[in-house]
């Protein structure tokens, strides 16, 4: 029988090697959101996973793959949930196959260009709703919500309260929010009154209350994520107020609303200075390019770097950049 840490464990280990086909490290299961023990408690319990079957590692120092009975119990753990339909699966599935290549298209742009690399994720081709929310006791007073769209963006929260809760309250909360909120669209209004409902006693009422920030995260990753790298690029440029610069970029949230708004472009896009709509990004330049289908543009990609960079190279370089993602995303809609 396994504990509550330890079926979260094995969990994450079996999603991280579903979505990567590699042996999972310590570290990394160490470093998820929902998991708050030590990299030595961590490590602890995966050694105890592995004696105990679940799991295995392909040579000494590689991390955990699961086994057949590691496979068989996280189906199982599925299967006394409620698994999700092949369409939520399908877009869960997307959804990894989709930030592969939104960090494969960043990475190349920063070694083709050596200036920093932005990429926002495709907008889904049809409106959020919200598919399904479970809601799981993983410790005494640790509860974690899971909410997945039906695009398959997915938000993750862990909640920790003050006092032990009850199991009763969680799996209560768990039919009443499905019940609720399901089939609605991510970020509409009624969502905020259906979470007031003011036939709820005191305790559900709070409660639900506190797990409403779950679907504010889920309609931020709904509307979209931001891909960044070679952020360092920036640092060694000496460039002007580069602190400010850099959390402005840290945000991420306005420059991607800045990216989204310039989304009906057909072309390359250009933000020289103080061009750009954000002031802290008034020391240096972007250079952007839309991709998505024909009859639609999904997302944006781009480079920023200083004033006096080689335009004729990041253009180039981001305009084949947003060709490749349009032929991919041509390829897989198609489908």
């Amino acid at each position: 029988m396994l504990s509550e840490r330890q079926e979260l464990i094995l969990r994450l280990v079996v999603d991280a090697y579903l979505g990567s086909a590699k042996p999972v490290a310590s570290k990394q299961i160490a470093e998820e959101p929902e998991v708050k023990w030590g990299s030595s408690t961590v490590r602890a319990e995966l050694a105890a996973l592995e004696a105990a079957g679940y799991l295995t590692h392909p040579h000494t120092s590689a991390g955990r793959v699961p086994t057949d009975a590691g496979y068989r119990h996280y189906v199982d753990l599925l299967l006394e949930s409620g698994a999700p339909p092949a369409d939520a699966e399908m877009g869960l599935r997307l959804r990894r196959e989709i930030d592969e290549a939104m960090r494969e298209t960043t990475a190349a742009l920063v070694q083709v260009t050596d200036l920093m690399a932005l990429a926002t994720a495709p907008l889904p081709t049809t409106a959020a709703t919200i598919h399904r929310i479970e809601v799981l006791q993983l410790q005494i007073a640790k509860v974690m919500v899971i909410a997945i769209a039906s695009t398959g963006a997915v938000a993750k929260r862990v909640f920790d309260f003050d006092q032990p809760v009850d199991p009763g309250l969680v799996e209560w909360a768990s039919s009443y929010l499905n019940e609720s909120l399901a089939g609605m669209g991510v970020g509409a209004r009624m969502i905020a009154n259906r979470l007031n409902d003011p036939a709820l006693d005191p305790s559900e009422a709070g409660f639900i209350g506190m797990l409403g920030g779950a679907f504010t995260e889920l309609e931020q990753e709904s509307v979209g994520t931001l891909y960044m790298e070679g952020a360092s690029r920036l640092l060694s440029d000496d460039l002007p107020r580069v602190d400010k610069l850099m959390t402005a970029l840290e945000g991420r949230a306005n420059v991607l609303s800045m990216l989204r708004a310039n989304l009906d472009e057909r072309a390359v896009f250009l933000w020289i200075g103080d061009e750009n709509p954000q002031p802290e990004l008034r020391s240096v330049s972007v250079v952007g390019a839309n991709y998505g289908l024909a009859h639609r543009n999904l997302g944006s990609v781009g480079v920023v770097g200083p004033l006096r960079m080689d335009y004729a190279t990041a253009i180039a370089s981001v305009r084949g950049a947003a060709r490749e993602l349009s032929r991919y995303c041509e390829s897989v809609y198609s489908t």
